[in-house]
């Protein structure tokens, strides 16, 4: 398997590289939600295209990493399946919805799976739960109010990635995700009691989001994957990660 991208996904896929050398996983380009600047979308878009015509002439399957956060679903009321009809209302989600019909339409095998707040090993500092971490550690954490984040650990979707593509699953869109948004300050107050330091809280006050989509597909197609969605999976991801921060 060939990985492209250099961030901490494109690191853990790595160590699954040999057990699938048809496929070409697409792990890098804007990976920020904040991200507005057109020349770094369409740098995007250029890469996608170059790998997608590389893979259509090699026949070689391309595994696009999009997302499943409130960018591609917004705030919902129920659990969304893959084929809710989405509107994204941000450039960065826009830009993920044109990207996967892209690449549908390009005439190469593929498979989209769509990613929830991936956290893990080998994150950088200002992703979200070292971001947390540090916070905590400094004494202060600021926290949107009514904010939730799905968090799925970055070894369950090298799991999931590692499963769909030993079933040779394509044209596909599948979230990978734990289906459970939690509430920031859950996620706070679980780093606090592990850190053993109890910071104060600046909350800033904006839209409250939450965004639930189903797993029924992904535990569907991969059985064992139904773990993520287990009322300890929070404390088992908070365990393993915050002391590595």
């Amino acid at each position: 398997m060939e990985v492209i991208g250099h961030g901490f996904i494109a690191q853990n896929l790595a160590t699954i590289a040999h057990r699938h050398p048809g496929a070409t996983v697409v792990a890098a380009g804007v990976s920020s939600t904040s991200v507005r600047a057109p020349e770094e979308f369409a740098r995007e878009e250029a890469l996608v295209r170059e790998i997608t015509d590389r893979c259509h002439r090699a026949g070689h399957v391309v595994v696009y990493l999009s997302t499943a956060s409130h960018a591609m679903y917004g705030s919902t009321e129920v659990a969304l399946d893959e084929e809710a009809d989405v509107s994204p209302q941000s450039p960065y989600g826009r830009q993920k919805l044109r990207l996967e019909r892209s690449i549908a339409e390009s005439g190469a095998r593929w498979l989209t799976l769509r990613l929830s707040h991936v956290v893990g090993r080998m994150q950088r500092a200002h992703q979200l739960l070292p971001s947390l971490v540090g916070q905590v550690r400094s004494g202060t954490v600021q926290l949107h109010r009514g904010a939730h984040r799905d968090l799925v650990d970055v070894a369950d979707v090298v799991r999931a990635v590692d499963g769909l593509l030993a079933q040779k699953l394509e044209g596909e869109i599948v979230n990978v995700a734990s289906g459970v948004p939690q509430p920031i300050e859950a996620v706070v107050r679980g780093i606090e009691r592990r850190m053993g330091i109890t910071a104060r809280h600046e909350v800033i006050d904006t839209t409250p989001t939450l965004t639930r989509v189903s797993t029924a597909k992904l535990c569907g197609l991969l059985p064992p994957m139904r773990s993520v969605s287990e009322p300890d999976y929070l404390d088992r991801i908070l365990d393993r990660y915050t002391s590595a921060y």
